[in-house]
């Protein structure tokens, strides 16, 4: 019998600094509504992907992100598989989000990412469900199944154990796909299950940021 023991609340480490982080990204947040409007320079929010803070910093990415999208009047749309929504999460906490945020897929399995994105059996088994290439046809089919003009998707393994593949825990595929061009990216992350899902969240939202400036309409 396995002695794993799930965490089911990510905010169970410290409630304090939980509750600091989500008064940050608001005051972010905040802040960078201001900056979409011309009112004030964009900061230096350049913070890195490791430790205790990654909640911090996946709130202030989220924060970053939605008021960089509705600068640029950008319909952005989530297909999450190991994050389970947690990006989508992030930025609907926000007001306005409404405005830039079409909504998220959450295909966790590759029964859901057949269904929902129409992602192909044999494309799926042929590549594994963690890979570039199935990060690409996810983002590429939550751009065509909602119209939205820009779409980002995320696929790992968060652990403890793997998929039975030679994929090792921890490995996470990000893509973002914008106009005429999808930008994908490997991740190797290293913590407990939540950790690494969090730590996915936050690299999304990266790259959500660096494709921005490519998706000017």
């Amino acid at each position: 019998m396995s002695d794993f023991k799930p965490d089911y609340n990510i905010e169970s480490d410290d409630a304090e600094l939980i509750k600091q982080t989500k008064r940050k990204a608001q005051d972010v947040f905040e802040k960078l509504k201001l900056i979409s409007s011309g009112l004030t320079p964009l900061p230096d929010l350049s913070l890195e992907l490791s430790g205790e803070k990654s909640k911090e910093k996946s709130g202030v990415r989220a924060a970053d992100t939605a008021a960089s999208v509705n600068k640029k009047k950008i319909a952005l749309v989530l297909a999450e598989s190991c994050t389970a929504g947690m990006v989508s999460s992030l930025l609907a906490g926000f007001p306005g989000a409404s405005n830039v945020l079409w909504g998220s897929y959450i295909c966790y399995t590759q029964e859901a990412k057949v269904s929902m994105l129409g992602l192909d059996n044999d494309r799926l088994d042929a590549y594994g469900l963690v890979s570039r290439e199935t990060a690409c046809a996810m983002a590429a089919g939550a751009m065509k199944k909602s119209g939205a003009n820009i779409a980002a998707a995320v696929t790992g393994l968060a652990g403890p154990s793997g998929d039975g593949s030679s994929v090792p825990v921890g490995t996470v595929w990000v893509a973002v796909a914008g106009g005429i061009k999808t930008n994908v990216k490997e991740f190797h992350f290293t913590g407990t299950r939540n950790s690494i899902r969090i730590r996915a969240a936050a690299a999304v939202l990266d790259e959500i940021l660096n494709v921005l400036p490519e998706c000017i309409i």
